[in-house]
Formats: structure tokens, sequence, C-alpha cells
């Protein structure tokens, strides 16, 4: 198993998910008793919004390197293994 692979794809993976969960928590708590979310200004709305679709899209980056972080660690083993019982395969035949 491709240990150092391995770690940074769950570190991007619990990365990813955190960021969105923070996105999400503070547009929740933005919002008021009727369900429209408060800005002080237009250009907060503008700029908050902005920020947080950006945000978003690197949080979904980092889910799916996280993703594919794992599953190359896992992959990467299965081909050692393949390769290893290869070799014995071959230095018994040569026996």
């Amino acid at each position: 198993m491709d240990i150092p692979t391995l770690i940074m794809g769950i570190i991007a993976l619990v990365l990813g998910i955190g960021l969105i969960y923070w996105i999400s928590r503070r547009k929740f708590y933005r919002r008021n008793g009727m369900g429209a979310e408060g800005f002080s200004s237009f250009e907060a709305s503008v700029f908050i919004r902005l920020i947080e679709r950006v945000g978003k899209w690197i949080a979904y980056a980092l889910i799916i390197f996280g993703l594919l972080g794992v599953w190359a660690s896992t992959k990467g083993d299965k081909n050692k293994e393949d390769y290893r019982r290869m070799q014995k395969i071959e230095q018994s035949s040569r026996k």
C-alpha cells in the first residue's frame, strides 16, 4: 500500500468535506426568521456569494483528488502484489 498517497488522499478528502460543511454552515446562520439571507450591503452579498461559490468548487476538487488518491493507493498495492506473484512464478519455472 502506498502510504503517502493514501495519507494525502485522506487529508484532501477531509479538507474538502470540511470546507463544504463550513460554507453551508455560514450560509445557514446568515438566514433570518423568514429564510432570507441577510447581508450588510449589496457589495458584501455579491462578494461573499462569489467567494462561497469558488470555495465550493475548490472543495469538490479536493474531494475528487482525495478519492483518486485513496483509489490510487489501493490500486498500486494490487499491482505490486501481481508483480511479486509474477516474479515468484518466473523463479520457480527457472529451477
